[in-house]
């Protein structure tokens, strides 16, 4: 039995199911104008099925502004 490819089916079925969530919050519909929101719907979709019991992953993230 090859392990490898039914690890690669539970990653690929993880993903997907962390994408319905961030699909769910709306995080495709609007754009990513920030870090902190490509962040977060990145870390949506890692986290996967524990986004259906309750982890709700935030990031944030301060990018130092030009000095004039």
């Amino acid at each position: 039995m090859r392990y490898g490819s039914i690890g690669g089916v539970i990653v690929l079925i993880w993903l997907i199911i962390g994408a319905l969530a961030a699909g769910q919050r709306g995080y495709f519909d609007r754009s990513n104008d920030n870090c902190a929101e490509v962040g977060t719907t990145i870390v949506t979709v890692i986290a996967g099925p524990l986004n259906y019991i309750g982890l709700n992953p935030e990031i944030e993230c301060d990018v130092p502004e030009p000095s004039r």
